[in-house]
């Protein structure tokens, strides 16, 4: 059976506008082709007590996986740790396997330029400072180290900021955690457009297909004006049985396609 989860996003530049929030869309699609299914994306401030709240808050929903971003780093403002260890009432101490990667990064980057050892400091071992019974997940391309909190039916994880660096984590680390979860599910879609209906009139010939289809998901998505319609459905599917999902998926295409037909209007594949 697949697993649910939610992603919680730290940072003040999120929330001005003035950084995209990508590492949130980039998850959810991993997330979702691997079976898991989000529940919920939640944005908050770099505040301890925001973020310890808001893991309290999905707690309380019993989420398999809470997955965060964002907050690991050596500056004053990184506090997603600080955040979770008050949210789970742990005290915050250096890990002694996250300090040990922290520090063979430091040296490789002091070798790679030639220069003397480099000092950790307070500001650097900052990033070695986990919840207590927390674990350290290697960051193949930063310095910040992941975190995993394993709790009573959730999990925590913990991912830098820097999306070349969380994707690396997820990559090694994460995606094959939630496989092991989703028990063989899998995410299955496909998106035709249509044009000539407008969406008013498309929305009862949807509901139809989705009656028809149990399972599939359809959502439409207007990419034109009401007058000049053109609109893009995407129909998917959530499941262990990959020919019957994709055998759906046709029949509800096909479905929909004949529909838009009768109500004057036709379907562009692609």
């Amino acid at each position: 059976m697949a697993g649910d989860m939610e992603i919680l996003c730290v940072g003040n530049e999120l929330l001005i506008g003035k950084t995209l929030n990508t590492n949130a869309q980039w998850i959810a699609k991993q997330a979702t082709a691997l079976g898991l299914t989000v529940k919920r994306v939640t944005v908050v401030a770099d505040d301890v007590q925001e973020i310890a709240e808001a893991v309290r808050e999905a707690l309380g929903r019993k989420t398999q996986f809470i997955v965060t971003t964002g907050g690991l780093g050596p500056t004053f403002d990184d506090k997603t740790l600080e955040g979770v260890a008050e949210a789970l009432n742990r005290k915050v101490a250096v890990n002694a396997e996250a300090l040990k990667m922290v520090r063979e990064k430091y040296e490789a980057y002091a070798r790679e330029k030639g220069a003397a050892p480099v000092e950790l400091t307070q500001a650097r071992v900052k990033m070695a400072k986990f919840p207590e019974k927390a674990k350290a997940i290697p960051n193949p391309v930063g310095t910040a180290p992941g975190v995993r909190v394993d709790l009573e039916g959730t999990i925590l994880i913990a991912l830098p900021g820097v999306p070349s660096e969380m994707e690396a984590i997820f990559k090694e680390n994460v995606a094959s955690l939630f496989k092991q979860v989703s028990s063989g599910s899998g995410f299955y879609e496909e998106s035709v457009y249509v044009e000539g209906v407008m969406e008013s009139s498309l929305a009862p010939l949807i509901d139809r297909v989705m009656r028809d289809n149990v399972g599939v998901y359809v959502k439409s998505h207007p990419k034109g004006r009401e007058s000049r319609p053109r609109i893009e459905v995407h129909l998917s599917i959530l499941t262990d049985r990959g020919e019957i999902a994709e055998g759906k998926l046709r029949r509800a295409v096909a479905q929909l396609s004949g529909l838009v037909g009768k109500a004057g209007g036709k379907i562009i594949f692609g």
